[in-house]
């Protein structure tokens, strides 16, 4: 199992970031994905755990209504799409896969991770 999460970089407070993560050796029919961050002196959060086999989605409540992720459709690819970017939003992204169920929110419950990308939010 193989996951590289990329696209963050500096933007304005408002603006919006597209991250990808790439993943190999695995089916999203066994496995949920996550999206986590970490802010500096901050613990690793989650900010969406999806199961795309049983359609369950979850978004913590910073980021909800803000933050989408897809997938792409002929590949392995997911996508967390942040619109709305504040401040508060910046940190360290990671994504995750796990095959545990339910479709755990904390950190520890997944077993894959890649290297995270740096999002950083102007005020």
């Amino acid at each position: 199992v193989q996951l590289q999460a990329s696209g963050g970089g500096f933007v304005q407070a408002g603006g919006s970031l597209k991250l990808s993560c790439a993943t190999s050796g695995f089916s999203f029919d066994e496995y949920a994905i996550g999206w986590f961050r970490q802010a500096p002196g901050k613990e690793r959060e989650a900010v969406s755990c999806i199961d795309f086999s049983r359609g369950s989605t979850y978004f913590a409540d910073s980021v909800k209504g803000r933050f989408t992720v897809s997938r792409e459709s002929a590949g392995s690819a997911v996508y967390l799409q942040m619109n709305s970017l504040k401040s508060e939003d910046t940190a360290v992204y990671f994504c995750a896969v796990t095959r545990r169920r339910p479709t755990p929110m904390i950190e520890m419950g997944y077993e894959y991770w890649g290297q995270g990308t740096q999002v950083t939010v102007s005020s």
